[in-house]
């Protein structure tokens, strides 16, 4: 028998006999998804128990104070993400805002950095405490980035 009679007759037989190498069933979805993937984060949801954090006190801060410790601390959040929209958001919104926003900001910044994340890109529904705040809200629409601008971090001197 030829090599090409041997391939031709192993071909048919393969052909004629598909069958599944694997005996187990077929999972339709993965039970241990990777943190913030999108099916993780379709199961999940912010936690409405959880209390919000207390910040600190900070009694007789002027408003220029607490503007420069908001840039600061827009910019420096620990995961680059969080880093790029929330320090383009403060250089581009601070400036204009009063102190009530300020101070609504800076308790926003208070919440972990994930949840401010997908609060504001939509990942995530925002617990009650933010469902209607105006900042929040600002932070979104920045985050959609509608103008297709190409975001860099800011220089913290600016």
């Amino acid at each position: 028998m030829s090599f090409l009679n041997i391939i031709a007759r192993s071909t048919r037989r393969s052909r004629l006999s598909l069958r599944s190498l694997s005996t187990t069933r077929q999972r339709s979805a993965d039970p241990w998804p990777l943190p913030h993937s999108p099916e993780h984060l379709s199961s999940t949801t912010t936690p409405s128990d959880i209390p919000a954090p207390i910040p600190l006190a900070r009694p007789n801060e002027k408003v220029e104070t607490l503007r420069a410790r908001l840039v600061y601390q827009s910019r420096k959040r620990g995961t680059l993400e969080s880093d790029l929209l929330l320090s383009t958001f403060a250089r581009d919104h601070l400036g204009s805002m009063d102190e009530k926003e300020l101070k609504e900001y800076d308790k926003l910044l208070d919440e972990p950095d994930w949840d401010i994340y997908y609060w504001s890109t939509g990942g995530r529904a925002p617990p009650e405490r933010w469902a209607s705040s105006p900042v929040l809200e600002r932070l979104k629409v920045h985050a959609k980035n509608e103008g297709k601008v190409v975001r860099r971090m800011p220089p913290l001197s600016a």
